[in-house]
């Protein structure tokens, strides 16, 4: 004859099985952490979708906060609780090291930028951007401030080299980032603008001239390890992934380029 199981047995195996699975579960707690990222506006994009697959494939999760580089590096000397540093230049990132802001040995280039001028008008920009060097083809020509954004600083450049600079200057209007320089010229605000090919490499509307990397200096936009963050495992695995297979593939489909 078979006997019921003892309901005590009974109770004492559920009970197992429930710490069992608590211990479990907050195992996974302890080994699933969040990272405070600041990254550079023109990175937005690409940024979002590295984060989502990092959390898919570790647990961990990146909270990103974008904006211009520069402001991004005053919020960060003035005690900004970021835990790692996407910039759009290799600048401020190797002054946060100086300063003792980052961790030293944890700088690297994720991306390479590449700088556009583009317009919504399909006619407007010809293929060897020689509309910049037309002054009367349009009224505002958008740019990224140039004094925080290193994706003006190319834009200036490029400009000078063109020898236009000059010539255009009382046309320009400055976004605080990349980002806003985008709306400027998605908007209508103006007519063209030099934006971050990332932005739209996967349009087929409007007009555009891939500005030649030879009319600026690179746009090596580097990564690194901040103080608040040096005790975070979460931040230190975003930044290992960040230099991974997956995440360079990523980077290289939104129009940058790896080194």
């Amino acid at each position: 004859m078979t006997f019921p199981p003892c309901p005590r047995k009974v109770l004492a195996a559920a009970v197992a099985a429930l710490l069992a699975a608590g211990g479990a579960l907050a195992a996974a707690d302890a080994r699933a952490d969040r990272t405070h990222i600041a990254v550079a506006a023109n990175f937005t994009t690409a940024a979002k979708r590295i984060a989502a697959a990092f959390a898919a494939d570790t647990g961990h999760e990146a909270v990103l906060s974008f904006g211009s580089t520069g402001k991004l590096y005053a919020q960060i000397a003035n005690g900004a609780p970021f835990q790692a540093f996407l910039a759009a230049d290799a600048g401020r990132p190797r002054k946060a090291e100086a300063e003792g802001l980052a961790v030293p040995g944890t700088r690297f280039t994720y991306a390479t930028g590449k700088i556009v001028l583009y317009s919504t008008d399909p006619a407007l920009v010809d293929r060897d951007g020689t509309v910049i060097g037309n002054s009367d083809a349009f009224a505002r020509l958008a740019i990224a401030n140039p004094k925080t954004a290193p994706y003006g600083v190319a834009a200036v450049e490029a400009m000078t080299r063109l020898g236009v600079h000059d010539r255009v200057r009382g046309q320009i209007v400055r976004g605080d980032n990349i980002a806003q320089t985008y709306q400027f010229v998605a908007t209508g605000n103006a007519q063209l603008g030099f934006v971050a090919l990332s932005q739209v490499i996967g349009e087929d509307t409007g007009s555009r001239w891939v500005v030649p990397g030879d009319l600026h200096a690179p746009i090596r936009q580097d990564a690194v390890l901040l103080r608040a963050g040096a005790d975070s495992a979460a931040a230190r695995a975003f930044l290992d992934y960040l230099a991974g297979a997956k995440a360079r593939a990523i980077i290289e489909r939104h129009g940058y380029g790896i080194e």
